[in-house]
């Protein structure tokens, strides 16, 4: 399979040249086919693309600037692709914000993402110690790795079809007043009948966030399919997870960020993260903002739930609108139409395959 390499060169030679090596060292003997101005990005539907990106000092790339503009301003650009995303940067900042807004334009374009699909390279190399450790290397031993694992991991990843999925939908949310809610009820109402859906609430001081226990500890339960801290997380929510294929959040938008039930989900999954991968496991989202600022939340759970704890991300994965009044989101212009888009893309995710 060809892999499309999208490496927008800075003007920058020197602080080009450390990806750049990388790279020569992860890809070589592979087919590829190396992308450099944003005219030239015009992969083919199921093609496989990695994204791989050096900053200045200033945390910018202009010629990424310009194929960010076309993977915004072409919905279909990336139709039936999937990606991957590295990020090298000369400091400490930058990277990871770069990154989720890179993996938001990418799927919006039409491009899934396989899950942890970022290798974020700082300035220092610090965030790999734990991997240099582990793997008993230096850290540009660690980021070279890491490269490599994720080549491997795109090229040869597929999403399995399946025939009657199980769709886990997760809320904090009143069913009578939240705008997300009603944004919910017509998208189960146009579900096909092969779905099995499965719906939990975690409102009203149901679910206490994580408070940081140390790594032994979080292990030790996660091993044994708890969390020290029980409670709806371990009795109910762990093994929904764990019966999901995929998972839908209703996520309206608190302050620019995820509620605080729902984040503290995010927060507890992690003991459960600890003795299982998500790679097989797909998530939505369902993101409503009173004025603005649902992409913001949309990159937040890309970061959280893709980036970090491993979910497959769909193409167009979140259904983004805004609203603000009991009722507005189901009388915005066009709501129909873009409701019964997402629907058939979750069905498509889903298409089962003999």
């Amino acid at each position: 399979m060809v892999l499309n390499v999208c490496v927008p060169p800075l003007e920058d030679r020197e602080r080009q040249s450390r990806l750049d090596g990388v790279l020569s060292r992860a890809l070589a003997r592979r087919e590829v086919r190396v992308v450099r101005r944003a005219e030239e990005l015009a992969p083919r539907p199921g093609e496989r693309v990695l994204f791989a990106l050096a900053l200045d000092g200033a945390g910018q790339n202009l010629e990424y600037q310009r194929m960010l503009a076309r993977l915004r301003l072409e919905s279909g650009l990336l139709e039936g692709c999937t990606g991957g995303l590295i990020v090298d940067g000369p400091g400490e900042l930058y990277t990871k914000s770069t990154a989720a807004e890179l993996a938001l334009a990418m799927n919006g374009a039409g491009c899934a993402l396989v899950g942890r699909p970022l290798v974020e390279a700082t300035g220092s190399l610090f965030n790999f110690r734990i991997q240099a450790k582990n793997l008993s290397t230096d850290l540009m031993g660690a980021y070279q790795e890491a490269v490599r694992e994720l080549t491997e991991r795109l090229l040869s990843f597929a999403f399995p079809g399946r025939e009657r999925p199980r769709l886990l939908a997760l809320h904090a949310s009143s069913h009578h007043t939240s705008n997300t809610m009603a944004l919910w009820a017509q998208v189960r109402a146009r579900l096909s009948p092969r779905w099995e859906v499965e719906e939990i609430g975690l409102r009203n001081g149901t679910l206490s966030d994580c408070s940081g226990c140390p790594y032994t500890m979080c292990l030790h339960f996660g091993e044994r399919g708890g969390c020290f801290y029980g409670g709806v997380m371990q009795e109910a929510v762990y093994p929904a997870v764990r019966r999901a294929d995929a998972l839908i959040l209703m996520c309206p938008n608190y302050n620019d960020a995820l509620s605080a039930n729902l984040s503290a989900f995010i927060n507890r999954l992690t003991a459960l993260f600890r003795q299982t991968r998500f790679y097989e496991k797909a998530v939505f989202a369902l993101v409503v903002s009173g004025y603005s600022g649902s992409d913001t939340v949309a990159r937040q759970r890309i970061s959280a739930l893709n980036m970090n704890k491993s979910f497959y991300l769909p193409c167009n994965f979140a259904l983004m609108e805004t609203a603000n009044a009991p009722g507005e989101a189901l009388a915005a212009p066009g709501i129909e139409s873009r409701l019964d888009r997402f629907v058939q893309g979750m069905e498509q995710t889903f298409a089962f395959r003999i």
